[in-house]
Protein backbone atom coordinates (compact mmCIF):
# COMPACT_ATOMS: atom_id res chain seq x y z
CA UNK A 1 0.00 0.00 0.00
CA UNK A 2 1.23 3.66 -1.22
CA UNK A 3 1.32 6.64 0.82
CA UNK A 4 -1.74 7.95 -0.83
CA UNK A 5 -3.79 5.29 -0.43
CA UNK A 6 -3.04 4.68 3.37
CA UNK A 7 -3.85 8.68 3.49
CA UNK A 8 -7.73 7.95 1.96
CA UNK A 9 -8.07 4.46 3.43
CA UNK A 10 -7.43 5.72 7.54
CA UNK A 11 -10.40 8.14 7.38
CA UNK A 12 -12.81 6.04 5.52
CA UNK A 13 -11.98 3.42 8.27
CA UNK A 14 -12.10 5.78 10.93
CA UNK A 15 -16.06 6.95 9.94
CA UNK A 16 -16.78 3.33 9.47
CA UNK A 17 -15.95 2.85 13.04
CA UNK A 18 -17.46 5.95 14.47
CA UNK A 19 -20.93 5.07 12.48
CA UNK A 20 -20.91 1.25 13.90
CA UNK A 21 -20.16 2.65 17.30
CA UNK A 22 -22.78 5.45 16.88
CA UNK A 23 -25.04 2.91 16.06
CA UNK A 24 -24.38 0.16 18.08
CA UNK A 25 -24.60 2.83 21.20
CA UNK A 26 -27.76 4.69 19.99
CA UNK A 27 -29.42 0.96 19.71
CA UNK A 28 -27.80 0.10 22.78
CA UNK A 29 -29.61 2.86 24.14
CA UNK A 30 -32.90 2.43 22.78
CA UNK A 31 -33.12 -1.24 24.06
CA UNK A 32 -32.69 -0.29 27.67
CA UNK A 33 -35.25 2.83 27.16
CA UNK A 34 -37.89 0.13 25.56
CA UNK A 35 -37.06 -2.07 28.90
CA UNK A 36 -37.69 0.64 31.81
CA UNK A 37 -40.71 1.58 29.39
CA UNK A 38 -41.93 -2.02 29.57
CA UNK A 39 -40.66 -2.41 33.35
CA UNK A 40 -43.10 1.15 33.74
CA UNK A 41 -46.05 -0.64 31.92
CA UNK A 42 -46.50 -3.37 34.35
CA UNK A 43 -45.97 -1.42 37.58
CA UNK A 44 -48.75 0.48 35.85
CA UNK A 45 -50.77 -2.65 35.07
CA UNK A 46 -50.33 -3.97 38.95
CA UNK A 47 -52.01 -0.37 39.89
CA UNK A 48 -55.02 -0.98 37.66
CA UNK A 49 -55.48 -4.02 38.96
CA UNK A 50 -55.41 -3.05 42.38
CA UNK A 51 -57.87 -0.07 41.56
CA UNK A 52 -60.09 -2.74 39.42
CA UNK A 53 -60.51 -4.88 42.24
CA UNK A 54 -62.03 -2.06 44.63
CA UNK A 55 -65.37 -1.83 43.23
CA UNK A 56 -65.62 -5.77 43.24
CA UNK A 57 -64.89 -5.02 47.60
CA UNK A 58 -66.95 -1.89 47.85
CA UNK A 59 -69.88 -3.89 46.14
CA UNK A 60 -69.52 -7.01 48.25
CA UNK A 61 -69.54 -5.27 51.47
CA UNK A 62 -72.58 -2.84 50.39
CA UNK A 63 -74.56 -6.07 49.98
CA UNK A 64 -73.79 -7.12 53.41
CA UNK A 65 -73.05 -4.53 55.66
CA UNK A 66 -75.22 -1.15 56.44
CA UNK A 67 -71.89 1.44 55.87
CA UNK A 68 -72.25 4.63 56.76
CA UNK A 69 -72.36 6.19 53.02
CA UNK A 70 -69.41 8.22 53.59
CA UNK A 71 -67.08 5.39 54.06
CA UNK A 72 -68.12 4.43 50.63
CA UNK A 73 -67.19 7.45 48.79
CA UNK A 74 -64.38 8.56 50.45
CA UNK A 75 -63.10 4.78 49.23
CA UNK A 76 -64.69 5.62 45.30
CA UNK A 77 -63.19 8.92 45.00
CA UNK A 78 -60.19 8.03 46.77
CA UNK A 79 -60.29 5.50 44.11
CA UNK A 80 -60.44 7.92 41.27
CA UNK A 81 -57.73 10.03 42.70
CA UNK A 82 -55.51 7.10 42.27
CA UNK A 83 -56.97 6.41 38.55
CA UNK A 84 -56.39 9.97 37.64
CA UNK A 85 -53.10 10.34 38.84
CA UNK A 86 -51.99 6.38 37.34
CA UNK A 87 -53.01 7.67 33.78
CA UNK A 88 -50.71 10.23 33.84
CA UNK A 89 -47.78 9.24 35.58
CA UNK A 90 -44.46 8.97 33.35
CA UNK A 91 -41.42 6.75 33.84
CA UNK A 92 -38.95 9.43 34.39
CA UNK A 93 -41.49 12.42 35.62
CA UNK A 94 -42.47 13.20 39.32
CA UNK A 95 -44.22 10.14 40.39
CA UNK A 96 -45.06 11.22 43.83
CA UNK A 97 -48.45 12.40 42.92
CA UNK A 98 -49.37 8.79 41.98
CA UNK A 99 -47.55 7.44 45.49
CA UNK A 100 -49.24 9.63 47.32
CA UNK A 101 -52.66 9.02 45.72
CA UNK A 102 -52.23 5.51 46.24
CA UNK A 103 -51.55 6.17 50.59
CA UNK A 104 -54.76 8.03 50.33
CA UNK A 105 -56.45 4.63 48.45
CA UNK A 106 -55.01 2.34 51.37
CA UNK A 107 -56.20 4.62 54.17
CA UNK A 108 -59.46 4.49 52.00
CA UNK A 109 -59.85 0.51 52.45
CA UNK A 110 -58.28 0.28 55.50
CA UNK A 111 -61.19 2.29 56.56
CA UNK A 112 -63.50 0.24 55.12
CA UNK A 113 -62.47 -2.93 55.89
CA UNK A 114 -61.97 -1.77 59.66
CA UNK A 115 -65.81 -2.05 59.59
CA UNK A 116 -65.91 -5.15 57.73
CA UNK A 117 -64.58 -6.37 60.91
CA UNK A 118 -67.74 -6.17 62.95
CA UNK A 119 -70.04 -8.02 60.00
CA UNK A 120 -68.96 -11.57 60.69
CA UNK A 121 -71.02 -13.13 58.02
CA UNK A 122 -69.21 -11.03 55.87
CA UNK A 123 -65.95 -11.70 56.70
CA UNK A 124 -67.20 -15.53 56.15
CA UNK A 125 -68.87 -14.43 52.11
CA UNK A 126 -66.32 -16.42 49.29
CA UNK A 127 -65.82 -13.46 47.49
CA UNK A 128 -65.48 -11.25 50.24
CA UNK A 129 -62.41 -13.67 50.95
CA UNK A 130 -61.28 -14.12 47.67
CA UNK A 131 -61.09 -10.47 47.36
CA UNK A 132 -59.02 -10.06 50.32
CA UNK A 133 -56.61 -12.41 49.07
CA UNK A 134 -56.15 -10.90 45.46
CA UNK A 135 -55.73 -7.60 47.10
CA UNK A 136 -53.10 -9.03 49.34
CA UNK A 137 -51.57 -10.64 46.10
CA UNK A 138 -51.87 -7.26 43.90
CA UNK A 139 -50.26 -5.69 46.84
CA UNK A 140 -47.02 -7.83 46.45
CA UNK A 141 -47.58 -7.87 42.51
CA UNK A 142 -47.17 -3.94 42.70
CA UNK A 143 -43.85 -3.98 44.91
CA UNK A 144 -42.32 -6.81 42.35
CA UNK A 145 -43.03 -4.59 39.19
CA UNK A 146 -41.71 -1.92 41.25
CA UNK A 147 -38.42 -3.23 42.22
CA UNK A 148 -38.50 -4.40 38.39
CA UNK A 149 -38.91 -1.36 37.12
CA UNK A 150 -35.95 0.26 39.67
CA UNK A 151 -33.89 -2.06 38.12
CA UNK A 152 -34.79 -1.56 34.47
CA UNK A 153 -33.63 2.36 35.56
CA UNK A 154 -30.55 1.10 37.05
CA UNK A 155 -29.42 -0.87 33.92
CA UNK A 156 -30.50 1.90 31.67
CA UNK A 157 -28.97 4.94 33.79
CA UNK A 158 -25.90 3.06 33.75
CA UNK A 159 -25.38 2.78 30.34
CA UNK A 160 -25.96 6.37 29.79
CA UNK A 161 -23.02 7.59 32.94
CA UNK A 162 -20.45 5.18 31.22
CA UNK A 163 -18.36 5.46 28.31
CA UNK A 164 -18.62 5.64 25.54
CA UNK A 165 -22.96 5.45 26.48
CA UNK A 166 -22.68 9.18 28.14
CA UNK A 167 -21.13 10.41 24.35
CA UNK A 168 -24.23 8.28 22.75
CA UNK A 169 -26.69 9.80 25.18
CA UNK A 170 -25.79 13.35 25.03
CA UNK A 171 -25.16 13.12 21.20
CA UNK A 172 -28.82 11.60 20.72
CA UNK A 173 -30.41 13.83 23.57
CA UNK A 174 -31.30 10.61 25.92
CA UNK A 175 -32.36 11.86 29.27
CA UNK A 176 -31.64 9.50 32.70
CA UNK A 177 -34.82 8.07 34.15
CA UNK A 178 -36.24 8.57 37.56
CA UNK A 179 -36.26 6.07 40.34
CA UNK A 180 -39.84 5.09 41.74
CA UNK A 181 -39.62 5.94 45.49
CA UNK A 182 -42.08 5.26 48.12
CA UNK A 183 -43.27 8.72 50.18
CA UNK A 184 -42.34 8.25 54.02
CA UNK A 185 -46.28 7.73 54.36
CA UNK A 186 -45.57 4.35 52.67
CA UNK A 187 -43.13 2.81 55.27
CA UNK A 188 -45.92 1.29 56.93
CA UNK A 189 -47.51 -1.68 55.11
CA UNK A 190 -51.23 -1.49 54.33
CA UNK A 191 -53.35 -3.89 56.72
CA UNK A 192 -55.62 -5.80 55.06
CA UNK A 193 -56.72 -8.59 57.84
CA UNK A 194 -60.45 -9.64 58.51
CA UNK A 195 -59.73 -12.39 61.41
Amino acid sequence: MNAKMLRWLLPVLAVILLAAGAWSGYNGLVEKEEAVAAAWADVQSQYQRRLDLIPNLVSTVKGYADFEQSTLVAVTEARAAALGALSTARPGGDLSELDRTGTVLTGAVRGLLGYAETYPELKANANFMDLQSQLEGTENRIAVARTRFNEAVQAYNKVLKRFPGNLWGAWFGFEPSTYFEASEAAETAPEVSFE
